[in-house]
C-alpha cells in the first residue's frame, strides 16, 4: 500500500529515504534513519519495531542481510511484511513477503533500493529505479525525483494521501540528531508529492538565503523581512526602506531587527534601520 526509495550518496555519504502512500501520515511509521548507520523502511503490514531494531543491529556492526534475516526469523507475520535496509557502506537487503498485496516487488543495486506494494503495475518500480539511477541531483532531490517518477506511472493503486522525506549525514555522531539534513512530511493532501517538493524547495531557500524566493513563498508574517533583504541585496535601497517601513509598524519586529543587526545577521539592512 506504499512505495518507497532508499539511497546513499556515494560522494557525501548521506543516507536517505522517501516514501509515498494512500494512508494518513506515512512518515510516522515507515521511514527510519540514523546518521552514519543506515536507513530502513517497514511497509505493507508495517511493524514499527523493524526500524529501531534494524538500526541497532547496523550500529552494532551486523551486516544488513543478517539484520534483516534476524528480524524476519523472529516475526510470525513476516510473510506480510515489506522491509528494506540500507547500511552506511551502501549494502542493501530487501524483503517482499509472499503475503504482500499485488502488485508488489522491489528493485535494488549498490547503494539504493525501491520497493512497493498494492501498486498500479510493476512499471512503478521500474520508473523509480530508472529515475534514481540516472539522477545526479543531491540525495534529497534524487529521492523525491524517484517518487515522482513512480507516481507518474500509477503509484499506489488506491491513490495518494501522504509522503515523507528523511535524509541524514553519513558520519556517526555522538548526537546523531544533529545530522538530520532533511525531515519533511506531508500527512494529508490531495497532491502530497507536489507539496513535498514545495517544502523541499522552501527548505533550500532558507538554507541558501534565497531572499527573492522567500519574499514570495515565506509565511505572510515574515515576507516583508525577506523582501527587505532581497531589495537590499539588489541595491534597491528605496525598496528595502519601504519593506522595512511595513515591517516596523509592529513594535516586536523593530526589536527583532535591531537585535539581528547588532548580531551582524543583516549587514545589508543595518544602515537603513536609523
Amino acid at each position: 500500500m506504499t512505495f518507497s526509495v532508499l539511497g546513499r550518496d556515494p560522494v557525501t555519504g548521506e543516507l536517505g529515504v522517501g516514501v509515498a502512500s494512500c494512508v494518513l501520515a506515512v512518515g510516522r511509521a515507515v521511514p527510519w534513519a540514523k546518521a552514519g548507520v543506515g536507513v530502513v523502511v517497514t511497509q505493507s503490514q508495517t511493524r514499527r519495531g523493524y526500524g529501531p531494531h534494524a538500526l541497532a543491529g547496523l550500529e552494532a556492526g551486523v551486516p544488513a542481510d543478517q539484520v534483516l534475516r534476524t528480524l524476519l526469523r523472529r516475526d510470525a507475520g513476516a510473510s506480510g511484511r515489506q522491509v528494506a535496509v540500507l547500511a552506511a557502506d551502501g549494502v542493501v537487503a530487501v524483503h517482499t513477503g509472499e503475503g504482500c498485496l499485488d502488485t508488489s516487488g522491489d528493485r535494488y543495486g549498490d547503494g539504493w533500493s525501491v520497493q512497493g506494494n498494492l501498486l498500479r503495475s510493476p512499471a512503478v518500480l521500474d520508473a523509480m529505479a530508472d529515475a534514481y539511477v540516472h539522477s545526479s541531483l543531491p540525495l534529497a532531490e534524487r529521492l523525491l525525483t524517484a517518487l515522482e517518477a513512480g507516481e507518474a506511472v500509477g503509484g499506489d493503486l488506491r491513490g495518494r494521501q501522504s509522503a515523507a522525506l528523511l535524509v541524514v549525514g553519513g558520519r556517526r555522531l555522538a548526537e546523531p540528531w544533529d545530522a538530520v539534513a532533511v525531515d519533511l512530511r506531508v500527512d494529508h493532501a490531495l497532491e502530497p508529492l507536489a507539496q513535498l517538493r514545495q517544502l523541499l524547495s522552501l527548505q533550500r531557500a532558507y538554507e541558501d538565503g534565497d531572499s527573492a524566493m522567500l519574499a514570495d513563498a515565506a509565511p505572510d508574517s515574515t515576507r516583508a523581512v525577506h523582501a527587505a533583504l532581497d531589495a537590499a541585496r539588489r541595491g534597491d535601497l528605496e525598496g528595502a526602506r519601504a519593506a522595512l517601513a511595513e515591517l516596523r509598524r509592529k513594535p516586536e519586529w523593530e526589536e527583532w531587527l535591531r537585535s539581528g543587526a547588532v548580531a551582524g545577521r543583516f549587514p545589508n539592512l543595518t544602515r537603513l534601520l536609523d
